[in-house]
């Protein structure tokens, strides 16, 4: 069920790239939609030099990573 304070969309996605992401977030051990999540955040990050853009950061810090 999605956490009632994130919002709900529909992504159409290459397949190949979405396997991609399923074995990215398994190695990582996460789920697909965190993985995708994860992976925005920091493509944005990067964007925007790190800066920061209201509340969401804090909750939008990765676990880290489990070995």
């Amino acid at each position: 069920m999605a956490s009632p304070d994130k919002k709900s969309f529909l992504l159409r996605i290459d397949p190949v790239v979405w396997a991609e992401i399923e074995r990215l977030a398994a190695a990582e051990l996460r789920s697909a939609n965190a993985q995708v999540e994860y992976l925005l955040r920091t493509a944005l990050a990067a964007r925007l030099g790190g800066a920061s853009h209201g509340p969401s950061e804090a909750k939008g810090k990765a676990a880290p990573r489990r070995r």
